[in-house]
């Protein structure tokens, strides 16, 4: 794998781990499921949320093949099924609405009254949901099966989580300089970037199965 593929194949992971992890999309929820905490323990939890959910999403992008020989399904149907996902996804942060495909609002309301949220539903399934699973474990099996080939994907993975910690932890002064109308505009924007990441996807998941 050359440097300038390595390179690319970094930042197509990064831009569609990041806005499918979508962290700033989290924070309101981060908010409200913390308040009334110290910041030490707003620190503690959005740090724990973060590790879970980033070795999570480490362990089915390493071990996705094998996942996928265990279940006899091949690439091309497990990307056609993570591009829907993603899709569905996409959509709904386009509306600038939370995505059902993450989170049900009764696992926010046990979510808000819930002593420990770090593990569910921060780190499962707000943080590492259905559609970041599957988008690491499809963007892991395009990159190849060598060590040299995983590491821009495990790079992307470990940089987002890094990235949302901070963002988590400074999740009141995001809110404040964003206000409702700015998170809403990031989210439309993210939508669109990663509806695009989603077709394509769909398109060669699409190729793979009619050949």
């Amino acid at each position: 794998m050359t440097v300038p593929s390595m390179v690319s194949t970094f930042l197509v992971s990064l831009s569609a781990i990041f806005f499918v992890v979508d962290p700033i999309g989290v924070v309101p929820l981060f908010l409200a499921m913390t308040a009334g905490d110290t910041k030490q323990q707003i620190r503690s939890t959005a740090l724990r949320a973060c590790l879970v959910a980033c070795g999570l999403m480490l362990f089915f992008a390493l071990f996705g093949r094998v996942i996928f020989q265990v279940f006899a399904v091949s690439l091309g149907a497990f990307r056609v099924a993570g591009g829907i996902l993603l899709l569905i996804t996409s959509l709904d942060m386009l509306r600038a609405r939370p995505s059902s495909t993450r989170t049900s609002p009764t696992e926010e309301e046990e979510g808000a009254v819930k002593e420990d949220v770090a593990i569910v539903p921060l780190a499962i399934p707000l943080l590492a949901g259905p559609g970041a699973i599957a988008t690491a474990m499809v963007l892991m099996a395009r990159s190849g099966t060598s060590f040299v080939s995983a590491l821009p994907v495990v790079a992307a993975v470990v940089l987002t989580f890094g990235a949302s910690y901070f963002i988590l932890r400074a999740s009141s002064l995001v809110q404040r300089v964003l206000r409702q109308s700015g998170v809403a505009i990031l989210e439309r924007v993210s939508g669109l970037i990663l509806a695009a990441i989603a077709v394509q996807f769909i398109a060669d998941g699409a190729k793979d199965l009619l050949k």
